[in-house]
């Protein structure tokens, strides 16, 4: 047994990771939105941590129901305008259809376009009033024009008319000797600043472990973002179900660019970590790009119709939005599978993978972090007692994704 694999004290192997033998490849099988049973919302969650800590468990869950509802709540004003549009209607049908018809192909190659190797990136050292981690990291301020397209030529035009979600942004650290092995992190929905991401998930640690760290910005959040949008990520749900599926096909075209500058620039290996929107993507990157080093998906968004099925008030804006496009909760799943990483046959091996949970999560609760984890039979799975937000036992977890890190990257 490998020593990441023995670290991880409160790991589970599913009934897919105990199979032996061959893997069945993704196309040789039902699409899993057929096979996903319909109230998958609202099934009962439960791990092995629930008895052994019930209070830090059901506490945290309890929490996170409330902070849940205001996020949903946020979301939900920013998707009703256009579903209460009836000029939309038809257009939002026929762009589902465009996706779901790509997403039956289960063709990876084909959805995920490779970007161009010789993309500009150009950089600037931190303003003042730009985040600097201090304590001597060297920082560097990186954007490139991206030269993403969308798939669908009906929603081009509007798409790439936000201009300022058209460059692409990060923060990368620095070591002064030279590229080192580096850390991608990827932020979740709204949750875009660095300080908070840097500080939240103690990347300084990694760094002083002699990682490298790049912090990007996903579209439409931040300086990405609209001028007047109301929020951070606004942008992702205020234009329909196409330009939610063309986001993510964005975030994934941008995020090669970022591998291939580093690649370029001397990193010896490149690996992915990010919390729930930012696991969902990198659990994805992990299905069209071998070269990484590891994936670590952090409380992962893995069924975004589901999930958003068992909020409040996006249950009710879902219910509204299938039922004036004629498309059942099924064809919403169809019609979104097509940036989902459970998809596609992964490109990892499930060695180079490491599933992180909260026991407590109700954002991404832990069903579907062990849909993930199925999808990957013998990747590793950890849970923490903690909530999406408030990550009791991160200590553990941090030490474990360091010891991981530091193997796959050998």
């Amino acid at each position: 047994m490998s020593m990441a694999k023995a670290a991880v004290s409160k790991s589970e192997v599913s009934e897919a990771s105990a199979l032996q033998g061959s893997v069945p490849k993704v196309n040789e099988t039902p699409p899993w939105w057929l096979t996903l049973p319909d109230d998958f919302y609202c099934q009962s969650d439960g791990t092995e941590l629930d008895a052994e800590y019930p209070f830090k468990v059901y506490g945290s869950a309890f929490l996170d129901v409330m902070l849940r509802t205001s996020l949903a709540s946020m979301l939900s004003a920013s998707m009703l305008p256009r579903m209460l549009s009836g000029r939309h209607v038809e257009e939002e049908k026929a762009h589902l259809e465009f996706y779901a018809e790509l997403a039956e192909l289960r063709d990876a190659e084909r959805v995920f376009v490779e970007p161009p190797d010789n993309v500009d990136v150009v950089g600037h050292s931190p303003k003042r009033r730009e985040f600097s981690p201090g304590g001597g990291i060297p920082s560097l301020y990186l954007s490139f024009r991206s030269p993403f397209e969308p798939l669908n030529p009906e929603v081009a035009d509007d798409y790439l008319s936000h201009r300022r979600n058209r460059t692409a942004r990060a923060l990368y650290w620095t070591h002064p000797s030279g590229p080192r092995p580096t850390l991608i992190f990827v932020h979740g929905v709204v949750e875009h600043w660095y300080a908070l991401n840097a500080r939240y998930f103690s990347l300084r640690q990694f760094y002083d472990r002699g990682y490298d760290v790049l912090m990007v910005t996903l579209p439409f959040h931040g300086q990405r973002g609209d001028r007047r949008s109301p929020f951070s990520g606004y942008g992702l749900f205020a234009s329909g179900f196409a330009h939610l599926n063309e986001s993510m096909l964005h975030a994934i075209s941008d995020l090669r660019v970022w591998m291939n500058y580093l690649y370029a620039r001397g990193a010896p290996s490149v690996g992915i970590s990010g919390l729930s929107l930012g696991g969902y993507l990198s659990a994805l990157l992990a299905v069209v790009e071998p070269r990484l080093a590891f994936c670590i998906p952090n409380s992962p968004l893995v069924a975004p119709v589901d999930t958003m099925r068992a909020w409040q008030p996006t249950r009710r804006i879902m219910e509204i939005s299938a039922r004036r496009i004629g498309a059942d909760p099924l064809a919403l799943r169809r019609g979104m599978a097509v940036h989902s990483p459970l998809s596609y046959q992964p490109q990892l091996d499930p060695d180079r993978v490491m599933i992180i949970g909260g026991a407590g999560d109700r954002f991404t609760p832990p069903r579907y972090v062990r849909l993930l984890h199925a999808h990957w039979p013998q990747s590793h799975l950890h849970w923490f007692p903690g909530n999406h937000m408030f990550h009791i036992g991160q200590a553990d977890y941090l030490r474990l994704m360091q010891e991981f890190m530091d193997r796959c990257c050998q």
